[in-house]
């Protein structure tokens, strides 16, 4: 039933992802990184020492820095890590890898800026309550200077944070991708498994159907109870299932060194065509390059704009203290977790074409490929574990910014929040029916769309970080949260 609209969402992926939105990201990233003299390299060392120290005085917020970050990392480390790394280097090549890890470098300015801009900007209810994402800096940072701009790329970001909750990363390519999971662990130990035909939809195991079942319910139950459970829930998971993860990489990459150097070296020629993938040389270049920012966007969300709309409930002083805390997320997520993950396959070459493999299987095979030693349902069960804990937290920490979306269009209305959580999880129990290449490029297309007004606003408040960040550093400390820039001007230094 899904397949017809492939080649439709195909089409609408390639213009929404076409050349001149990859280059507005990486030039807004070589920008940032420029005007704020390589924040993520020189401060990257203060902001892990930052995660885990205690604030005395917090202004405003409900959570601590720490659970800020954990709830943008539930959401940040999800099926992208695992299985969008896998559909990148499958069919970009292995330079889709190197493009990922650019895209993370200069997306670690991109994070740092627009998580210090949503503290900056964000607004506080006499209950405490917060409200902060790009759609406010927009709204008060952008619209300070251009009104009528300013409220559009607020409406046009809620808008498509919404869809990319509801129909992208949120909901579809995660229960998609842990149904998969978990369906290849099922016939790794019992290859004969039973079917289920639902009306023209297609055929699906039971293992699908009970699974889709499962996560309905028990995401259910984690929404209702709202923000704190999030939190409280991604608190725990989050380090342990990025250990878990990190360890089985690294015991699977150091099991078979002699293949590093081959697997760097595929990297890097098929970042420029010099191994195509994909057509000539200039062809192979802009699809690795396509596929590895766009799934780079999709795992680490560096300029989405979402890790801002949890980085604005943090307990802190200072803009720049989130700021600073919430670039370290794309290094974990991308620089860490992805570069195990690109390595494990393209040093296994299970994403080549022969292998006729998509998504989680190119992932799982890969392992089992390094470490023969490990029986297969062992390995098949750990990386079923991990994607599951991965995309449940997404999942969680989609919910929250989407519902966040939906606050801000709605004027503070709760009941339209309460309509969308159950919304919400009707398309956690409908993704695991759709087609992984459907999943996937609904996910990518919402992703440019959300990211583009979010960057737009990155650029017009560029001075803006610049003042705050030289505040900061210098030790002065004067501009506060929701310092008015715009009728107390300042020269940046």
């Amino acid at each position: 039933m899904f397949e017809k609209f492939d080649s439709i969402l195909g089409a609408i992926d390639d213009f929404v992802w076409g050349l001149p939105l990859i280059i507005l990201i990486l030039a807004t990233g070589v920008f940032l990184t420029v005007i704020l003299r390589g924040v993520q390299f020189s401060q990257l060392k203060f902001a892990i020492s930052s995660i885990f120290r205690k604030s005395e005085k917090g202004e405003g917020g409900e959570l601590s820095s720490f659970k800020a970050l954990c709830t943008a990392l539930s959401a940040t480390i999800g099926t992208g890590n695992i299985v969008g790394v896998a559909t990148a280097i499958g069919i970009g090549g292995p330079g889709a890898l190197f493009w990922m890890w650019l895209a993370a470098l200069l997306g670690m300015a991109t994070k740092y800026a627009e998580c210090l801009l949503a503290i900056h900007f964000r607004e506080e209810k006499a209950d405490g309550h917060i409200l902060g994402g790009p759609f406010y800096t927009c709204e008060k940072g952008v619209g300070a200077k251009f009104p009528a701009l300013g409220k559009l790329l607020a409406v046009l970001f809620a808008i498509f944070g919404t869809m990319v909750g509801l129909f992208g990363i949120g909901t579809f390519s995660q229960v998609n991708s842990i149904t998969s999971a978990v369906e290849t662990f099922a016939r790794t130990a019992t290859p004969n498994l039973s079917t289920i035909t639902i009306g023209s939809i297609g055929t699906y195991t039971h293992v699908v159907v009970i699974a889709s079942i499962v996560l309905a319910v028990i995401a259910a139950l984690v929404i209702i109870g709202g923000l704190k459970r999030i939190s409280s829930v991604a608190g725990v998971i989050v380090p342990v299932m990025a250990v878990l993860y990190f360890v089985l990489g690294m015991f699977a990459i150091l099991c078979n060194l002699s293949k590093l150097s081959g697997a760097i070296e595929q990297i890097f020629q098929g970042a420029f065509g010099f191994k195509a993938a994909a057509g000539g040389a200039i062809g192979a270049m802009i699809v690795a390059m396509q596929k590895g920012i766009a799934r780079g966007i999709f795992s680490n969300e560096a300029g989405l704009g979402s890790a801002p709309i949890a980085a604005s409930t943090a307990k802190v002083e200072h803009a720049i203290q989130q700021g600073i805390i919430s670039m370290t997320g794309t290094f974990f997520d991308t620089i860490v977790i992805c570069s195990i993950t690109g390595l494990v396959i393209v040093m296994s070459g299970s994403w080549e074409p022969a292998w006729g493999l998509k998504g989680f299987a190119i992932t799982n095979a890969a392992f089992q490929w390094l470490l023969p030693v490990v029986p297969k349902v062992v390995i098949s069960f750990i990386l079923m574990v991990s994607l599951v804990l991965f995309a449940f937290t997404t999942i969680l920490g989609w919910d929250f910014y989407s519902e966040r979306c939906i606050e801000y269009l709605s004027k503070g209305n709760m009941l339209p929040v309460k309509i969308y959580r159950w919304l919400y999880i009707a398309a956690v129990f409908i993704g695991p029916y759709m087609t992984i290449s459907a999943v996937w490029t609904i996910a990518d297309i919402f992703n440019g769309l959300m990211a583009l007004p979010n960057i737009i606003s990155l650029l017009i408040l560029s001075g803006t970080v610049v003042k705050l960040t030289n505040d900061f550093f210098s030790g002065n400390k004067l501009y506060r949260i929701g310092y008015d820039f715009a009728n107390n001007p300042v020269t940046a230094d």
